[in-house]
């Protein structure tokens, strides 16, 4: 099979962590992986430890700096033109900070490239997926949204920011909308579900003092980074999973999320909130 007629799969995150064990699996099944990555150098070295790993690999890298919306739509917008039929998207890259920031864009940094990101990416993705179906989208949550709360009209911590809060809220809002995307694409042919990958020994939280002293030591009982590509890895291949959509899984099983998230009104003012967000980078249309 030439690589114009393999499936297509899109991998955020893809130069590191899970993410380059997500990609790896993925080539492993044949498909044509293009690794969004920010880094030139580590994207072509996770590019050859893939063919390495899994040899005919076919594999692409795209450089885009995730933490910027214009660059993610800017990137999602070239992936669509050069592969106008996508099976499988991975927003996996994730960002964890034990201080606020603020991107060039204004944007709060941690729920930018957790909720936002992969929401500008899916979007600009979107027809392709559409034209890949059946398709999949995989989005790589955590289980601190299991207990987080959510204000609506408070996304970028702008009171209150705590770095648990932060992460917690970024991910139960990345759930809700890919909850909501799920039954806007009911009948497409594309599925959406959120995956828990669990405690994973990544590189994800870069701390020293406290924070990174009480990470090296979860680490010691945490999974390897191929462990936790395990359950995202099922989720976008088995054939258990190509008609699911709107789950949160762990462990490859679907389980109950955080109420909030099966909140409807909680989940519509969190959609129109994320819309003004994204407006204010892109403006109103």
């Amino acid at each position: 099979m030439s690589e114009t007629e393999k499936r297509v799969a899109v991998v955020t995150g893809a130069t590191g962590g899970i993410g380059r064990w997500i990609a790896r699996g993925l080539a492993e099944a044949g498909l044509h992986v293009v690794l969004i990555g920010r880094n030139a150098d580590r994207a072509e070295s996770a590019a050859q430890w893939i063919a390495q790993g899994a040899p005919g690999a076919s594999t692409e890298t795209r450089l885009a700096d995730l933490s910027s919306l214009r660059a993610t739509r800017t990137v999602g917008s070239a992936i669509a033109t050069s592969h106008p039929r996508i099976a499988v998207l991975v927003n996996n890259a994730g960002m964890f900070s034990a201080r606020r920031q603020v991107t060039a864009e204004g944007r709060e940094a941690v729920l930018a490239v957790n909720h936002l990101t992969p929401y500008v990416l899916t979007d600009a993705l979107d027809d392709a997926l559409r034209a890949g179906a059946p398709s999949r989208i995989v989005n790589v949550g955590s289980s601190k949204s299991d207990r987080a709360r959510i204000d609506p009209n408070n996304l970028e911590l702008t009171r209150g920011w705590g770095l648990s809060r932060a992460y917690g809220q970024s991910k139960l809002a990345l759930m809700m909308s890919t909850f909501a995307r799920a039954e806007r694409l009911r009948g497409s042919g594309v599925v959406a579900n959120v995956v828990h990958p669990g405690l994973v020994a990544t590189g994800l939280v870069r701390e020293g003092g406290v924070i990174g002293a009480a990470w090296r030591i979860m680490k010691l009982y945490a999974r390897t980074e191929e462990q936790g590509a395990a359950t995202p890895l099922h989720v976008a291949l088995s054939p258990d999973w190509a008609t699911v959509t709107g789950a949160y899984v762990k462990d490859r099983v679907a389980v109950a999320p955080n109420p909030r998230a099966l909140d409807s009104a909680l989940a519509s003012a969190v959609e129109s909130s994320t819309r003004g967000l994204l407006a204010q980078v892109f403006g109103a249309g």
